[in-house]
């Protein structure tokens, strides 16, 4: 991402309710089906801020990686440098079956070869080990909001199901979330698109501010339910992926 958009998050990851539940929903599969121990390791991928590390910091030993530079500033700034990872000729510098989590929000939308990443996990995460992942759904809801972050894609559920091959993974959870924000979200977008290009939009994108807290705080319990659902749902804003390793 570029750099202004990590000063935009840090300002408003703490309470915006999408990033508040993105982080609630990842916390609530990592305790329902670990939960992590003090003495394993979480590597948090594209740890951003570092916001979602710090809060599992409690919980067990955690590690961070990033590959942009404003991350790994604030990274650094946050937690101990054997804390802090960076790639090494394109690689995670970690050995096989190293790890007992990794989680990954919203990060496999930002690489080219999606599908590396997740050999990757495959390579550095022990047999048992848990990955949970979350990406942005549906190309029908691409928007200025996807390519200021540099995103390559949005996800179907079938598509990122497919990265985890079954014979190295066994899916413990894919469903979209978000499923009552998409069609706001579609109108709030392509409309935000159309005076775009008329350059007739001079404002401040929703996800760069909080809402008002009688309608954050709905936002953000709706998000969290679905994000916990069982009950297939056929569209969403988001996905949650949880896999064991095998």
């Amino acid at each position: 991402m570029n750099a202004s958009e990590y000063t935009n998050l840090e300002a408003v990851e703490g309470q915006h309710w999408y990033y508040a539940g993105k982080r609630a929903i990842v916390r609530w599969w990592l305790t329902h089906c670990g939960p992590p121990r003090p003495e394993q390791t979480l590597l948090d991928c594209g740890a951003g801020t570092g916001c979602f590390a710090q809060e599992m910091s409690a919980a067990c030993r955690v590690l961070v990686l990033d590959n942009h530079e404003e991350a790994l500033r604030m990274l650094r700034a946050r937690f101990p440098s054997d804390q802090v990872i960076e790639l090494a000729d394109g690689g995670v510098p970690l050995p096989d079956a190293s790890l007992d989590y990794v989680t990954a929000l919203d990060v496999l939308e930002h690489v080219p070869d999606d599908a590396a990443v997740v050999r990757g996990f495959t390579r550095m995460v022990k047999p048992g080990g848990l990955v949970v992942v979350t990406v942005p759904a549906g190309m029908m809801l691409w928007s200025d909001w996807d390519t200021a972050l540099q995103h390559y894609r949005r996800y179907s559920k079938r598509q990122l199901v497919a990265l985890f091959a079954a014979r190295d993974w066994q899916i413990v959870h894919a469903n979209y979330t978000n499923l009552a924000a998409f069609l706001p979200v579609w109108f709030i977008r392509k409309g935000r698109s159309w005076l775009a290009r008329r350059h007739l939009l001079h404002q401040v994108r929703m996800e760069d501010r909080v809402p008002p807290r009688w309608l954050n705080a709905p936002l953000k319990k709706l998000f969290v339910l679905t994000g916990l659902t069982r009950v297939p749902l056929p569209f969403g804003v988001s996905l949650v992926l949880v896999a064991r390793r095998r």
